[in-house]
C-alpha cells in the first residue's frame, strides 16, 4: 500500500483566527512541498469532533500533529486512540510579542499534547519539531521524519533471504525471523547454499551468456580470469538473480567461505558485488544484521552502501579504513580505475572485486547491533569518504570521522560491537536516529 501521511491542524477557536489561518496555510504550502500525497483538512480542526470526522477513514503510516493555537490533550487522545504510527508533534513559534493578545500559545498546547503522547507511548515516543513553517530547520526536520517514517514502511514489506549458515565463530549475524518480524516488521526466508550452488550447476555456458554480458559491461579483467571460473561466476550469478526475483527479496546475507571456494571452486563475492550494483543489498559471512543495515541505508539514499571490516585505524588523520575480500559493489569503484577484478586474498581464487572506493564528501558509517543482553541498537557516526586508493587486496574504503576515530575504535571495543559495518555515501543520521526512536531502538551515536 501506499505510504501515506496526515496533517493533523489543531486549536481551539477562541485565539485569533487570522493568524491561525496563516499559520495554518504556511504550513499547508511547506507540507506539499515536503510530500505532495500528504492528506490535508480543509481547515483547522476546531473540535474533537472535528479531528474524529477527519481521521475516521484515514490508515495513516506518519502524522503531523501541529497546535496552530492551544488545545487541551483530549485533541492528541483522539489521534493516539487510533492509531499506533509514528507522531510528528510541530510547535510553532509565537507570531507576534507587542505586549498584547497571545496570539497561538502552541507551545503550551505542544505540553498538553506531548504529555498525553507520553502516557499513552512511553517516554520519547514521537518526534517533534518547534518553528515556523519559514524555517529551513522546519523544513529539514520534517523531511527526515517523513523519510525515516516513509523506510519503517518499508520494512514491514521487505522479504529478506539467509542464504547458508553464519560460520563458526560468526554468530552476531545469526537472526531469528521471529525477532525481525517482530522489531522491524521484516520476513527473512531461508535457504541452503547448496540448493543455489545445484543450481547454478544446472545452467548451460548458453543460458548464462546475458549474465556474463551484463557483468563485463560493469567490471574491469574479468577476461583475465580462468575460463572455469569466468563460466561458473555467471551460472552462480543466474542462479542468486533467479532466486532474488522469483522471491521477491528485497536483500540477502550469504554464505561464502568456505562451501564456495571447496564445492563450487569459484567465490560467491562478486554475484555479491553485482547484486549490491542494483539495490539488492547483499552481505557476505551470513550477517543478516549486516544486510539489514545495508538495506536500511539503500532505501534512505537509493544507492548502494559499502560492508566491510574495519581494519585500520590513523589517529593524526581521525580514519576508520573498512575491507572485504571482495564483495563491494562494483559502482562503488574509484573513476581512476573502475571496479577491478582480482583473486580472494586468501583462496587466491577470482573473480572478486579488487578496487579503493570513490570519494565522498558525506559518509555515515551504520550497524544494526544488538548488546550482550540481546536489546537492538543503532551505531551511527558521520564523516566523508577520503581520496584514497586501494588499501589491501579486495576492496577497501576509508572514512574520516567527525568524532575521533580513536575514540570511535576503543569505544566500540569495549562496548562489544560487531566487525562488520556499513558505509553510506550520505550523511543521514537525523534520519538514523528517528528511524530508531520510531522502532523503539537505542542509538549510539558518534
Amino acid at each position: 500500500m501506499k505510504f501515506q501521511t496526515v496533517y493533523v491542524p489543531i486549536g481551539v477557536g477562541t485565539y485569533e483566527m487570522v493568524t491561525a489561518h496563516e499559520q495554518f496555510d504556511n504550513s499547508v504550502k511547506l507540507l506539499k512541498e515536503i510530500d505532495k500525497d500528504i492528506i490535508v483538512p480543509e481547515d483547522i480542526l476546531l473540535t474533537v469532533d472535528a479531528i474524529a470526522d477527519f481521521v475516521g477513514d484515514k490508515n495513516p503510516d506518519l502524522v503531523i500533529l501541529q497546535n496552530i493555537t492551544f488545545a487541551n490533550a483530549a485533541y492528541a487522545y483522539e489521534v493516539l486512540r487510533r492509531f499506533s504510527c509514528p507522531i510528528l508533534l510541530w510547535t510553532l513559534r509565537e507570531p507576534v510579542i507587542d505586549g498584547t493578545r497571545l496570539r497561538s500559545n502552541s507551545l503550551t498546547g505542544a505540553y498538553s499534547a506531548a504529555n498525553a503522547i507520553c502516557a499513552f507511548r512511553g517516554q520519547g515516543k514521537f518526534e517533534h519539531v518547534f518553528g515556523a513553517p519559514s524555517e529551513e530547520s522546519v523544513r529539514k526536520e520534517i523531511e527526515a521524519t517523513v523519510r525515516a517514517a516513509v523506510v519503517k514502511k518499508q520494512l514491514t514489506n521487505l522479504r529478506m533471504a539467509a542464504i547458508g549458515h553464519t560460520p563458526q565463530g560468526f554468530g552476531f549475524g545469526r537472526a531469528l525471523d521471529a525477532e525481525l518480524l517482530s522489531k522491524f516488521g521484516v520476513t527473512l526466508d531461508s535457504i541452503e547454499a547448496r540448493e543455489l550452488i545445484n543450481k547454478a550447476k544446472s545452467y548451460t555456458d548458453e543460458e548464462c551468456e546475458g549474465d556474463l554480458a551484463e557483468a563485463k559491461e560493469k567490471v574491469v579483467g574479468l577476461d583475465k580470469m580462468p575460463e572455469n571460473n569466468i563460466k561458473d561466476f555467471a551460472r552462480l550469478y543466474k542462479a542468486y538473480k533467479s532466486y532474488v526475483k522469483e522471491n521477491k527479496i528485497g536483500a540477502i546475507s550469504s554464505r561464502c567461505w568456505p562451501d564456495f571456494f571447496t564445492e563450487f571452486g569459484t567465490p560467491v563475492c562478486m554475484v555479491l558485488s553485482l547484486l549490491n550494483a542494483v539495490n539488492v543489498p547483499a552481505s557476505c559471512e551470513s550477517d543478516v544484521y549486516g544486510a539489514l543495515s545495508m538495506y536500511i541505508g539503500t532505501a534512505f539514499m537509493d544507492e548502494s552502501t559499502f560492508f566491510g571490516d574495519p581494519v585500520s585505524m590513523d589517529e593524526k588523520e581521525s580514519s576508520i579504513t573498512f575491507w572485504h575480500c571482495g564483495m563491494a559493489a562494483c559502482n562503488l569503484a574509484r573513476c581512476d580505475t573502475g571496479a577491478t577484478v582480482g583473486v580472494h586474498p586468501n583462496r587466491k581464487i577470482g573473480p572478486v572485486m579488487d578496487f579503493g572506493c570513490k570519494a565522498s564528501d558525506e559518509a555515515t558509517i551504520f550497524r544494526v547491533g544488538r548488546t550482550p543482553d540481546g536489546k537492538f541498537r543503532f551505531f551511527i557516526a558521520e564523516g566523508n569518504v577520503m581520496d584514497k586508493p586501494k588499501q589491501f587486496n579486495g576492496a577497501s574504503i576509508v572514512v574520516q570521522t567527525n568524532e575521533s576515530a580513536e575514540k570511535i575504535v576503543k569505544e566500540t571495543i569495549k562496548d562489544g560491537w560487531e566487525p562488520h559495518y556499513v558505509v553510506i555515501y550520505k550523511h543521514i543520521a537525523t534520519e538514523l536516529e528517528k528511524l530508531a526512536n520510531m522502532l523503539d531502538v537505542t542509538v549510539v551515536r558518534y
